[in-house]
């Protein structure tokens, strides 16, 4: 069972140098690195979610299990792109144009990654020409946007409009969060997910892949 394994003990935890230390000799005794991905880290960041979710962990939980999962993950990262192993969906994300905040957006990227996602993080004040160039370059399937400010809110859908100009709105799926969003904004600029939280942004990204 994989919550029965210290690797998914560790990453849930949060220790950090244990995660590297107990990926690194799973690689060494030859397990398949996209087995130790699927089979502990990924179900602990799973947990983890619920966790959070049922109000049992808070923000510094969830920093800190993301910490230990990257950890894990440097060792893996290399290891899985020799053996052209694919990601679940890549997953541009940014903080809009004149917003500066990015502790919310870390913690989604960190969860994302968490999850098997492919991450692509252009950091914060992120233009939407900016957005495009990356969704390009990267193929991306989703596109991740956050705001923490009602004057910059405006942005979103500003970047879902230069999507549909730039000639990709059709070949990406838009998820948009940040403390002033609600669905009804989301469906107000034609965004296909909103999501109020980190774990839950997990769950959602994941909807809007194809089965």
């Amino acid at each position: 069972m994989s919550d029965q394994h210290p690797l998914y003990a560790a990453v849930l935890e949060g220790d950090a140098p244990t995660a590297r230390k107990l990926t690194q000799a799973a690689v060494d005794a030859g397990e398949d690195p996209q087995s130790i991905l699927s089979n502990y880290m990924i179900p602990a960041m799973d947990e983890v979610g619920r966790l959070f979710e049922e109000n049992e962990y808070f923000v510094p939980e969830l920093l800190i299990a993301a910490r230990a999962m990257k950890g894990g993950l440097e060792i893996l990262r290399p290891l899985l792109a020799a053996k052209g192993a694919e990601p679940v969906a890549k997953v541009v994300i940014g903080t809009v144009r004149g917003d500066l905040h990015d502790i919310g957006k870390n913690l989604v990227a960190a969860m994302l990654e968490g999850g098997g996602f492919e991450v692509i993080d252009l950091g914060v004040d992120v233009s939407p020409e900016k957005f495009v160039a990356a969704i390009k370059e990267h193929n991306a399937q989703i596109v991740a946007m956050s705001a923490l400010l009602t004057t910059t809110m405006p942005g979103m859908k500003s970047i879902i409009d230069t999507l549909s100009s730039e000639g990709v709105r059709g070949s990406v799926k838009v998820m948009i969060g940040g403390a002033p969003v609600t669905q009804r904004y989301a469906d107000e600029i034609g965004a296909d997910a909103f999501s109020d939280n980190a774990s839950g942004a997990v769950r959602t990204a994941r909807s809007l892949i194809p089965a």
